[in-house]
């Protein structure tokens, strides 16, 4: 059986992440592969850190990133570091003849993000971005709802991601509310709902885009004060290539909200829409059904998704368990690994982080300017 050997770079929140990921996958998948995290970059500063967790969690050696990436016996890179570092470690990775996993969003420019992509055609290599929300069981029915023509011809869509982080000026700020780091809350929030919206509804055609900061200063981890250089929520009207028309909306500025990614999509034949919060289902309504007498039996179906996902998934637990927001990064790894094994390009790919980049880099020039960006 085929063995790959990963090297992990980085070893925040998102790395922790895709290792748990990569362990658990025999659980959750039957595959005919094997895959390990093999070697740890946790600190490119400090190598004690990248040693403790090594032996933390089980990852047979821990060294700096050049080592990793010209080590002959590792296949994959896999880049879970902060945004701006992104480009650099991909780049060497593919001059080093490495598959590439590295998480959203690509880079901090549509420059070096396109680059990247023309990098991976070139190569043949594997590579590809982390959208581990097309994984999560509702979103995978909804994109085949759509694709079997369920909902008729789409018309309107209103994504979100909404987050309550920003809204207490005491609270620290770190890395990713800043602009070096491409751009606050769209460069965070944004990637997920951009990737989700090409990936069910299109491709976007024109943006018009306004940035909203609510609080001019926080306070740095040191507790000094830092001056706010970047959008805490970020609202746009998108028009598709389709002809559709409908709004993109992070925020990190909504009161009360935790991890509140939602989407909308609605079509000559049908509606569907589905909320993180309430992962387990996904709602859709098709107006093909009777509607008389009485309104007949036409009405919103609570469609239970739960754990039933399709082979090479083995049921664990079970099809009737509940889903958390774990299920759709284990869904994503397996993918991704499957693409390595098979050879085969990956979905979603740097193409697809490249084309996400660009609608975020418009979406900031309509917002600076205060006019429509067309994409096409």
């Amino acid at each position: 059986m085929k063995h790959i050997n990963i090297g992990l770079i980085g070893f925040g929140f998102m790395g922790k992440t895709h290792l748990w990921s990569v362990k658990n996958l025999p659980f959750f998948y039957d595959l005919p592969f094997t895959a390990e995290v093999a070697a740890v970059c946790a600190s490119a500063d400090h190598p004690e850190r990248s040693e403790a967790v090594a032996k933390t969690y089980g990852i047979p050696r821990a060294a700096d990133e050049a080592a990793i990436i010209h080590d002959p016996t590792i296949d994959v890179i896999d880049i879970c570091t902060p945004n701006p570092h992104h480009f650099e470690t991909a780049k060497a990775a593919l001059r080093a003849g490495k598959h590439v996993l590295c998480e959203k969003p690509l880079t901090v420019t549509a420059a070096e993000a396109r680059e990247l992509a023309d990098l991976a055609r070139a190569s043949g290599l594997t590579c590809g971005t982390v959208f581990n929300n097309r994984y999560l069981a509702p979103v995978m029915r909804a994109k085949q709802l759509i694709d079997t023509g369920r909902l008729g011809r789409i018309l309107s869509f209103d994504f979100s991601y909404k987050h309550n982080s920003c809204i207490d000026p005491e609270r620290r700020v770190g890395w990713k509310q800043t602009a070096e780091a491409g751009g606050g809350t769209l460069f965070d929030l944004g990637p997920h709902v951009i990737d989700l919206c090409h990936f069910l509804c299109g491709k976007v055609a024109a943006v018009t885009a306004r940035s909203q900061i609510a609080f001019p200063t926080h306070l740095r981890s040191d507790g000094s004060v830092w001056e706010t250089n970047a959008g805490e929520a970020f609202y746009m009207i998108c028009e598709l290539e389709s002809g559709a028309i409908g709004n993109i909306t992070v925020s990190k500025l909504t009161q009360g909200a935790n991890d509140e990614l939602s989407f909308s999509v609605c079509g000559t034949l049908g509606s569907l829409s589905f909320s993180l919060m309430d992962p387990n289902y996904l709602n859709f309504y098709d107006a093909t059904v009777e509607g008389s007498p009485i309104g007949g039996v036409r009405g919103r179906t609570r469609i239970e998704c739960v754990g039933r996902y399709p082979s090479p998934a083995t049921g664990f637990p079970t099809p009737k368990a509940p889903v958390g927001w774990l299920r759709g990064h284990i869904g994503s790894m397996a993918a991704y690994l499957t693409a390595v094994y098979e050879d085969r390009p990956a979905s979603p790919s740097f193409a697809d982080g490249a084309y996400v980049q660009s609608v975020m880099e418009a979406a900031q020039q309509s917002a600076e300017t205060r006019r429509e960006v067309s994409l096409c």
